[in-house]
């Protein structure tokens, strides 16, 4: 689309800040909508904001995996995921009160690391496979749609009939919803919808800005759509988590990041049904896998900080804060050096 640098990184550039201005509004409706519709904040994150701040991921890796660039949508949307876990470690550094996974205790946050760690074995499983493909798709890529509505179901579950409660403390922040909105709710969600496809939209030409610099600067695919790209694609999390945690919301801004990432194993499923050349695990380069192992790793500590639930860390942090963003230093160093 863009056949010189200069243009692609100022689309590039414009296309991030309208990922960013709208995600910091989607926080606002998402935490008023889940108070007006009854939903709760843990379970509208997962299945509304979560899907909304994944479409910048979905039309990036669709449009990179239809172009047969599969390096750069796989490193796009794994390594959005773990971007996406890192969030946490910052947003947990932003506030201050206690640590963000004491805080934001809840059944469902726990079913989420859970299913999260289960779908990111699933690619992981077919890149180690055999090259099968049927009607131009891996056996795998059906199994994660299925597996992702199961776990859906799950979660589902959990929110309406919960068999863990967490402990209550003075730090705790229970999901109660506010009687504080006004204005009419069919305003909000026509807002809400007009939010998502703006963020999708730019997605699709952050993408495509994204390849014309791959091919002008000659960086590898694989650090343009993991370091680069991802980062970009996922500063709705990143933007609606912080402004969550302002809003008080804390939820809202745990559940988002684990129901963005639930969701973005469908951004896999599809990337490898639009890749057209046969299954899109085997096309990629091995590199890839770190990004989903690194994932899997960084979800595990969370979960341990979760049920441990630390009070207080060093410097106000919990330790699987600072865990997990040691851990994402160490992989964007293996990524570089690999790339």
């Amino acid at each position: 689309m863009f056949s010189s640098l200069i243009p692609s990184l100022i689309v590039f550039g414009v296309a991030a800040l309208a990922i960013i201005s709208a995600g910091s509004q989607l926080a606002r409706l998402a935490d008023e909508l889940a108070d007006r519709t009854g939903m709760g904040e843990a379970l509208f994150g997962v299945l509304l904001l979560a899907g909304v701040t994944s479409l910048p991921d979905f039309a990036a890796t669709l449009s990179a995996a239809m172009d047969a660039r599969p390096d750069l949508a796989m490193s796009n949307v794994m390594g959005s995921m773990a971007v996406n876990l890192a969030f946490l470690g910052i947003a947990d550094i932003v506030y201050r009160r206690a640590n963000l996974e004491h805080a934001a205790a809840s059944s469902v946050n726990l079913m989420l690391a859970g299913l999260l760690i289960m779908l990111l074995t699933l690619p992981l499983l077919a890149i180690a496979a055999p090259s099968i493909v049927h009607w131009g798709v891996h056996p795998v890529t059906p199994v994660i749609v299925v597996a992702y509505l199961f776990g859906l179901h799950l979660v589902l579950r959990t929110q309406e009939r919960p068999m863990w409660f967490p402990r209550l403390t003075r730090q705790t922040v229970p999901d109660k919803p506010e009687r504080r909105h006004n204005g009419r709710l069919a305003a909000a969600w026509l807002c809400f919808i007009a939010l998502a496809v703006v963020t999708g939209t730019a997605g699709w030409v952050l993408m495509e800005a994204a390849k014309s610099i791959s091919d002008q600067t000659g960086l590898s695919d694989t650090v343009v759509g993991g370091l680069l790209t991802a980062l970009a694609t996922s500063t709705p999390e990143l933007v609606t988590t912080i402004a969550a945690i302002r809003y008080g919301a804390l939820t809202l801004a745990v559940s988002n990041i684990f129901g963005t990432n639930c969701f973005n194993m469908l951004v896999v499923a599809a990337a490898d049904l639009g890749y057209p050349h046969g299954s899109i695990y085997h096309d990629m380069a091995p590199v890839q896998m770190t990004w989903g192992l690194v994932s899997i790793l960084m979800t595990a500590i969370l979960l341990l900080g979760l049920v441990r639930r630390e009070t207080y860390g060093f410097g106000r942090i919990g330790f699987e804060s600072t865990l997990i963003l040691t851990v994402y230093a160490v992989a964007i160093g293996i990524v570089l050096v690999s790339g």
